[in-house]
C-alpha cells in the first residue's frame, strides 16, 4: 500500500470518527456501515443562504420599508463562541422541534452568523411584514410556531423567489405540490407568490407531513425533499426513525436543511451576541383587500386610485401580467387602505374604463383559453354527516376556498348538494 492510499484511508477514518463523536453530543447516534462513505456525510447549505444581499435590498418592500439601524455597531468579525455556550443557548430555545447541537449544526450556525450574517440582518427587518400571516396559519394547522423561520431557509423572505429546481415563492412550492394544495399556476397568475395562500398551503402541507411521520424533524426534511425520499432513507438505514439516524441516506441538500433551520432559529434569537445589526422596518401602511369578480387591468386600478404601478405589483405578485382574471375565479386584490375606497366608489366604471382598448377580442380570447384550459374542477356530492372542514381536508384545500368557489355565505351545507372542487 503506497503512502498516498494510506493517507487517504486515514483521512476518511478520522472524518468518520469525528462525525460520530459529534452525534454523541445530541443524544443522536448512527451505526457506521459499509454503505456510509465520506461523501454521504457531506451536506449543502440552502440556496437562499447564498443570495446577494444587494439584490435583496433592491426589492420593492425592502427598498421602501427597511433601513439600517445607525445606532447599532455591527462587528466586522463574528466573535468566537464556544461549543458549550452555543449548546446551552440552543437548549434554552422554547421550541417543540428538537434543536440538538453537533458539528453539522455548528457549521450551519457559523455560516448564518458569519458569511451569511447579512441575510439574518435582512430577515430581522423583513419578518415583521409577514410574521402575523405566518403565525396565524401555523396555529390554524397546529404546527410549531418556530416554523415561521422556515421561509428564511427557503427563500430569505424573497417574495418572488424562484429556485433552480423550479420552486416558487417564499415557501418554495414546486408545481405539483402547490397544485395538490390548491395553488393555481398559469400564464396569468401564480398563487405560489400569494403570501396568504402559499402560507396556508405550507402550514397545511407541514401538518400532513407530521401526520405521516409523527416527527417534526422528519416532516421538515420531507418538506425539502419529499416524503418518498425520507421514507427511502428510513428503509436504507434499516428502519431508523429519526433525522440524525437516517442522515447519511438523505439527499445531500436535505442533510443541510434541518441544521440550517436550527441555525436560523439560533441566529434570529442570538444575533446580538454575534454582533449582527437588524435592519429596521418602517411601519408600512395598513393594507386591505377586495375581491375581484370581473377581468380587471392594472391601468384601470391606477386610473381610479392613483397607486404607483410598482407598489401595485409588489402587493399583488401572484398576478404575472397587468390582468387580474376575476371573470374566471374570485381574485383578491391587496391595496393600502386609502386606495380601497376610490375603487369601491367607482362601481362598474372601474371595469368599463378603457375596457375596449385594454381588453380586445384577441386579448379576451387569450384569457378565456388560458384560464379555462388550465384551471379545472371536479364535483363532490355532499354525504350525510360531512362538513366543509372534512371535505376540505379530503381535497387538501381550505373551507375558505370551498366557500369562495361555491358562493357559500355560511358553513352550513346539506347532504345531496354538489360542490365544485378546483384542481388548480
Amino acid at each position: 500500500m503506497n503512502n498516498i492510499v494510506r493517507t487517504a484511508i486515514i483521512s476518511v477514518f478520522i472524518l468518520l470518527l469525528s462525525f460520530e463523536r459529534s452525534w454523541s453530543q445530541s443524544d443522536s447516534t448512527f451505526t457506521a456501515t459499509d454503505s456510509i462513505t465520506a461523501d454521504s456525510l457531506q451536506f449543502d447549505m440552502p440556496e437562499s443562504s447564498q443570495y446577494d444581499i444587494d439584490s435583496l435590498l433592491t426589492l420593492w418592500h425592502a427598498a421602501h420599508y427597511l433601513q439600517y439601524d445607525m445606532d447599532c455597531i455591527e462587528g466586522s468579525v463574528n466573535p468566537t463562541v464556544s461549543d458549550s455556550v452555543i449548546a446551552v443557548r440552543l437548549s434554552s430555545l422554547p421550541t417543540i422541534v428538537e434543536m440538538p447541537f453537533n458539528s453539522v449544526v455548528r457549521n450551519s450556525i457559523d455560516n448564518y452568523t458569519g458569511k451569511s450574517r447579512k441575510i439574518i440582518s435582512y430577515a430581522l427587518g423583513m419578518l415583521p411584514l409577514y410574521e402575523e400571516t405566518f403565525v396565524n396559519a401555523l396555529i390554524k394547522y397546529d404546527v410549531p410556531v418556530e416554523l415561521k423561520y422556515l421561509p428564511i431557509v427557503e427563500s430569505a423572505l424573497k417574495p418572488k423567489a424562484y429556485s433552480r429546481a423550479g420552486a416558487a415563492g417564499m415557501w418554495q412550492f414546486i408545481y405539483s405540490t402547490g397544485r395538490k394544495y390548491g395553488l393555481s399556476v398559469n400564464s396569468l397568475l401564480d398563487d405560489r407568490y400569494d403570501v396568504i395562500k402559499e402560507t396556508d398551503a405550507a402550514a397545511h402541507h407541514l401538518r400532513d407531513l407530521y401526520d405521516m411521520f409523527g416527527d417534526w424533524s422528519l416532516a421538515i426534511s420531507a418538506y425539502n425533499c419529499g416524503p418518498g425520499n425520507v421514507t427511502k432513507a428510513m428503509t436504507r438505514s434499516g428502519g431508523k426513525k429519526s433525522f440524525w439516524e437516517i442522515y447519511p441516506y438523505l439527499p445531500r441538500e436535505t442533510r443541510g436543511y434541518l441544521p440550517a433551520f436550527i441555525a436560523v432559529n439560533y441566529a434570529m434569537t442570538f444575533y446580538k451576541e454575534h454582533g449582527i445589526c437588524p435592519m429596521i422596518p418602517e411601519t408600512p401602511p395598513v393594507n386591505d383587500t377586495i375581491v375581484i369578480r370581473k377581468n380587471l387591468h392594472n391601468q384601470q386600478i391606477i386610473h381610479f386610485c392613483g397607486i404607483d404601478i410598482d407598489e401595485l405589483k409588489a402587493l399583488n405578485p401572484q398576478y404575472l401580467t397587468d390582468i387580474i382574471p376575476g371573470a374566471h375565479r374570485p381574485c383578491v386584490l391587496t391595496l393600502p387602505q386609502q386606495y380601497i375606497t376610490p375603487l369601491l366608489e367607482a362601481g362598474d366604471s372601474l371595469y368599463t374604463f378603457d375596457s375596449e382598448k385594454l381588453f380586445t377580442k384577441s386579448q379576451l380570447a387569450y384569457i378565456d383559453n388560458d384560464m379555462n384550459n388550465r384551471i379545472t374542477y371536479t364535483t363532490h356530492k355532499i354525504k350525510s354527516g360531512e362538513t366543509l372542514g372534512s371535505i376540505a381536508r379530503k381535497y387538501h384545500t381550505t373551507v375558505k376556498n370551498l366557500k369562495s368557489w361555491n358562493n357559500l355565505k355560511s358553513d352550513n351545507i346539506r347532504a345531496g348538494k354538489t360542490l365544485k372542487i378546483y384542481n388548480r
